[in-house]
């Protein structure tokens, strides 16, 4: 077994206590490639934010697992290099799997230097859920490893998680998993959703901040987690259409309202789709106006420059997560 703290890694308790107090939301990125994890990390080193690296199922598939660990390994490497040569304080990383399937998947991955898992039973009945997320707990804290369930069901697409219906949580529901299961964090469904296609034009977007304010009743200052939480940027849009991309008009999860989740118990938010966006939307542009370039550091290298500026955007007015590093270090005794 490879332990997540050798590897450079920190699990997410001490992240999601300070960003209860303080009242911000730890930004939770997913990562498929190397220029994906570079922006992701030297945009919250830049900000000084403290950031949790994700992996689906999906992309471990697809890059390797073994290869994925040793990429997350390096780049925590190079975020103590940055921070060293540029006089500035290291920040906290996490590393974590997001919508872990089944007890075996967790296992895996806390095996490889995982330091958080999350267990997805929505999909399961009540009961089976429960039970099922107690064995990963079980297993998991055995290693000091953070989980994270979840209740209730987000429609949309992304990599093998896919729902056409959206299920809000009951917050009657939020005591008694918990409480069951011993899980450290719980994502719960207020209205984001899956994927880039969230919602038409003229449809009005709003998560439920009135449940997620119930369940906050429910358990107070337990670490609430958002997922599917891109905001689908539509000059990203635009910029992939007028590029020769057809992608269907879509609506996301409007900022303002993420804010104010982030001031309440939410601590973690999960952002994928639009880092996916920006990254395509600078690579059709560079191919629109340089078709003959075949160099993939040429078109991967500015999307990787446009990626980290979104990410320390994210952070500063969004999330409310730069400068919050150094607290969460201070709490964890580094």
């Amino acid at each position: 077994m490879i332990k997540y703290r050798t590897l450079g890694f920190v699990n997410t308790k001490d992240m999601f206590a300070v960003a209860v107090k303080e009242e911000f939301a730890v930004p939770a990125y997913n990562f498929n490639n190397m220029e994906q994890l570079q922006a992701i990390v030297m945009g919250c080193l830049e900000t000084q934010s403290p950031v949790i690296i994700q992996v689906s199922k999906g992309a471990r598939d697809y890059a390797d697992r073994t290869l994925l660990s040793y990429m997350a390994q390096g780049a925590v490497e190079m975020m103590k290099r940055e921070a060293k040569a540029r006089k500035i304080s290291e920040i906290p990383i996490a590393l974590h799997l997001d919508h872990g399937d089944s007890l075996e998947t967790c296992i895996s991955c806390i095996e490889s230097g995982f330091s958080s898992v999350m267990i997805d039973g929505s999909h399961l009945p009540h009961q089976e859920n429960a039970e099922l997320t107690r064995e990963v707990v079980e297993y998991a804290h055995k290693y000091d490893i953070t989980v994270e369930g979840e209740i209730g069901v987000l429609a949309g697409v992304e990599d093998d998680v896919s729902s056409l219906t959206h299920t809000y949580t009951e917050p009657e529901d939020v005591q008694d998993f918990v409480s069951r299961t011993g899980v450290d964090s719980l994502a719960i469904a207020i209205g984001t959703s899956h994927g880039a296609f969230k919602f038409k034009p003229g449809q009005k977007p709003e998560i439920r901040l009135d449940i997620l304010h119930e369940i906050e009743k429910r358990i107070p200052g337990f670490p609430i987690v958002l997922h599917g939480s891109s905001s689908v940027p539509q000059d990203a849009v635009e910029t992939i259409n007028k590029n020769g991309g057809k992608l269907k008009d879509s609506i996301g999860i409007p900022e303002d309202q993420l804010r104010n989740a982030a001031r309440s118990a939410v601590c973690k938010i999960n952002i994928d789709s639009d880092g996916r966006l920006v990254m395509t939307a600078k690579i059709r542009e560079i191919f629109s106006q340089k078709p003959a370039e075949f160099d993939p550091r040429k078109y991967l290298g500015p999307a990787r420059d446009a990626l980290r500026e979104m990410y320390m955007r994210k952070n500063r007015e969004v999330l409310g997560s730069a400068d919050r590093a150094a607290a969460i270090l201070a709490l964890a005794g580094r």
